[in-house]
């Protein structure tokens, strides 16, 4: 079982920067595959980026490729989301994810989610 809790969501400017932070409980976090998602209002969820067990593979969502970073520290159990250049487009709750011993992009795949974080972005 894997408990996740977002934060460092907020209100921030167009072409601000923000960074979201994911804990997880248990001690075989470097096992998961950690994913974040995002969805806004009237929107189905989207992948954003997704992060392997020991950090040597990650992906992005065009949308977001060479504006987000997604990294991890497994001696603290901790998965991040770096954002820069934020856009209005990006305003979404953003949810983190793990998927055990796999590799996946689709939010299907993944058996635990946080409760989001709320990220606003103001033209």
């Amino acid at each position: 079982q894997v408990q996740l809790v977002e934060s460092g969501g907020r209100l921030v400017q167009a072409g601000g920067s923000l960074r979201l932070s994911c804990a997880a409980s248990g001690r075989t976090f470097s096992t998961y595959t950690m994913g974040w998602f995002r969805q806004a209002p009237g929107k189905e969820r989207e992948f954003v980026a997704a992060i392997s067990g020991r950090g040597g593979s990650t992906a992005y969502a065009d949308s977001v490729k060479g504006r987000f970073t997604i990294s991890r520290d497994n001696a603290k159990n901790m998965v991040y989301l770096q954002m820069n250049v934020l856009k209005p487009e990006d305003t979404a709750a953003y949810y983190c994810a793990a998927d055990w011993l796999n590799w996946s992009t689709s939010g299907t795949e993944y058996e635990y989610w946080g409760q989001g974080t709320q990220v606003t972005v103001s033209s």
